[in-house]
């Protein structure tokens, strides 16, 4: 089949996308697939450009916010209309964060009419919003830590979840814009940080436990990952800088308690309306509870990635990944055509 893999963007995760896309791109041509690469806000890829970014990783910090906003985000628009992409038979979406994953762009693609991978706008947009995300858990009686939105005191944040307390932004990803406040002092600190996020924020109870992930892939959840910062939480950096974490597939822990892991990452999986592959995130806490954190509809990509690592634990290669959520679509099309 002939792909085109979409990456990049102008959201604060692009250097996360732009690495996924590249690594995407060429494990779908090791799997048989005839595939451009396309970095939404600049246009098609050149193999050279390709081979860049797959040398260059992922810096320790995100892109500066400057940057990002003098990127030209108009390919997007144009992109289903664009002539060069007109016998392309799916889309893979390594898109992460802002309008590469929050429903903005697979709204495009469906208004478009061609088979894209991944959730559709509606999955996406439930699993983006954390807030949203919470309450749907809560209802269908998935456990999820307590949580607090919009602009509380530090009295009402501690009287509410305690201390030490998360905040986070109801709409990021890649754990970025992501604090642990452990007293008063740090609270207000990340109350006054909070404000410039531009977006809603979440203040969510911390639990202290082991951090557990879930991949889904297709129906199938696959073996369970046990994740081991070097911080006191899996920030960006752990998440994308060499020896910062540890990341045990499969995590050495009871097959009862895999299995239900396991159970109920399919379980959130249906409850966001997610499809093709998806990431569930959790903490186990001393009395063996399991708290859904998130979920994340177009989870990182690389071959290094949790979701890969955890299916190459199932026997299944990053080219067959790739291979299978691509072809996951191409059936969806032609069902829907039918």
């Amino acid at each position: 089949m002939r792909v085109a893999v979409l990456m990049g963007g102008t959201s604060d995760e692009r250097e996360v996308s732009l690495s996924s896309g590249a690594q995407v791109a060429r494990a779908l041509r090791d799997a048989g697939h005839e595939v451009v690469a396309v970095d939404t806000a600049r246009g098609a890829l050149s193999r050279s450009e390709e081979s860049s970014l797959l040398a260059s990783g992922v810096r320790a910090t995100p892109p500066a916010h400057d940057d990002l906003t003098r990127l030209d985000e108009g390919h997007t628009v144009a992109l289903a209309r664009d002539p060069t992409l007109g016998e392309v038979d799916v889309f893979f979406l390594a898109l992460h964060g802002g309008s590469g994953e929050d429903g903005t762009i697979q709204a495009l693609l469906d208004v478009a009419g061609v088979a894209y991978t991944g959730s559709d706008r509606l999955g996406c947009s439930l699993a983006m919003d954390k807030e949203v995300a919470k309450r749907l858990l809560r209802d269908a009686g998935i456990p999820t830590p307590d949580w607090l939105t919009g602009d509380p005191s530090a009295d009402e944040v501690i009287e509410a979840l305690g201390l030490p307390v998360i905040v986070k932004a109801a709409g990021g990803g890649s754990s970025l814009r992501l604090l642990l406040a452990h007293d008063r002092v740090e609270l207000e600190a990340a109350l006054e940080e909070a404000r410039g996020f531009d977006d809603l924020v979440l203040f969510e109870r911390y639990v202290r436990g082991r951090e557990l992930t879930v991949g889904v892939v297709g129906d199938q959840a696959l073996p369970v990952g046990e994740i081991i910062p070097a911080h006191e939480i899996f920030d960006y950096e752990c998440k994308y800088q060499p020896g910062l974490a540890r990341e045990i597939f499969p995590a050495d822990i009871p097959p009862e308690l895999a299995s239900h892991l396991q159970r109920t990452a399919l379980a959130v999986h249906r409850v966001l309306r997610m499809r093709d592959f998806s990431r569930v995130d959790f903490l186990v806490d001393g009395e063996g509870t399991a708290w859904c954190l998130e979920a994340n509809a177009l989870p990182g990509m690389t071959a290094n990635s949790l979701v890969p690592k955890a299916a190459r634990a199932a026997g299944i290669s990053f080219p067959e990944l790739c291979d299978r959520i691509v072809r996951y679509a191409a059936a969806r099309r032609r069902t829907d055509a039918s």
